[in-house]
């Protein structure tokens, strides 16, 4: 007896789906292509929905590439100063000291 409802329930929620919805409304855009007005606004739907998708795509990459560019101008500046205190005896931000530096003293 429980089988038969549980049998009975399973196919019941899954022909529900075939029931409930139409095609159009699985996909948002769907809907809003297959309406009737054909005015500006209504045709330039799609196209503005296709731009928001490639801006949406174009965003991870844009910031990877701006923190990448923003990290390597960093650890170029960091060697920059790292040579520039090896030259001039100075200690580096590890507090080492140069040897040669302290081979005058």
């Amino acid at each position: 007896m429980f089988k038969q409802i549980r049998i009975l329930l399973v196919a019941l929620v899954l022909s529900s789906g075939f029931f409930m919805t139409s095609p159009s409304q699985a996909c948002p855009m769907c809907a809003v292509a297959n309406e009737d007005a054909q005015d500006d606004v209504t045709l330039a739907r799609p196209r503005a929905y296709m731009y928001s998708i490639l801006f949406m795509l174009a965003m991870p990459a844009t910031m990877f590439t701006a923190f990448g560019i923003s990290f390597y101008r960093l650890s170029q500046k960091r060697t920059a100063m790292h040579e520039e205190m090896l030259t001039t005896g100075h200690s580096d931000s590890e507090g080492s000291i140069n040897p040669s530096a302290s081979a005058e003293d």
